[in-house]
């Protein structure tokens, strides 16, 4: 896992060939990672940041590995592929965090170790032809409105059994969004009830996907193990090419 505390507080100069810009934000959100983590009573080093890169060119990805990032994340196919296919050599792993199509399953499992938003059954089934053992999270809804990503929490744990008889896919936990307009920490509290019923059928998925740029402080507050940082470190995305 990533420890935040190496990048906040006192960090060293940034390498001359990082922007100084990016350099300070990827300074600050990790100090502040550390400062939540210990207000919760829990150690920096149990939350893994994973640095959300879309849209942005894999010079920057470079960049963030000289800053010490282990973890980056995507959430389109047509952008994430060319982009690891270049970064090949660098020590990272890669996360899929957005809405994954099935047909497009078992590319996506080629480079990405983690996938974040597995939400329906024929998704698992085009996950498990990737073959090749693979990390996923279960994706669940918290807004309760049509037509969102995410498994209805009703259906939660047939997912995750499915999951579990699949042989090749590790279920590590649940992920979630924070509804728009919602108070965020409630809604993190109830996904962490929802962890408790999958670690009824599967003690290892202890795991809690949740927390980006604007509410990571609530999710650790409540237990996230992942946290989903983009702009707050990358800056204002490219337009989409």
């Amino acid at each position: 896992m990533t420890q935040p505390s190496e990048h906040g507080e006192g960090a060293s100069e940034a390498p001359r060939s990082v922007d100084a810009a990016l350099a300070q934000r990827y300074a600050d959100v990790t100090g502040r990672i550390a400062e939540a983590a210990r207000a919760a009573g829990r150690a920096p080093d149990e939350i893994t940041t994973i640095v959300v890169t879309k849209f942005h060119p894999a010079s920057l990805v470079r960049q963030l590995v000289q800053l010490g990032a282990q973890h980056v994340g995507e959430s389109r196919h047509q952008d994430a592929a060319p982009k690891a296919a270049e970064l090949a050599g660098e020590p990272l792993t890669w996360h899929f965090v957005g809405q994954l199509q099935s047909n497009k399953a078992r590319a996506v499992g080629e480079y990405c170790s983690v996938i974040h938003s597995v939400d329906r059954t024929s998704l698992v089934d085009a996950l498990h032809r990737a073959e090749r053992p693979l990390d996923v999270f279960l994706e669940l809804d918290l807004s309760g409105q049509p037509g969102r990503g995410g498994v209805q929490p009703e259906h939660v744990e047939a997912l995750a059994e499915s999951v579990l008889q699949s042989g090749l896919l590790r279920l590590r936990g649940l992920m979630a969004v924070a509804p728009l307009g919602a108070e965020p920490r409630e809604a993190f509290a109830r996904l962490r009830g929802y962890s408790d019923r999958v670690r009824a059928l599967a003690p290892e998925a202890s795991e809690l996907s949740a927390g980006m740029s604007g509410d990571f402080a609530e999710a650790i507050a409540e237990g996230a193990t992942h946290l989903r940082i983009g702009t707050a470190i990358t800056g204002e995305r490219p337009s989409p090419r």
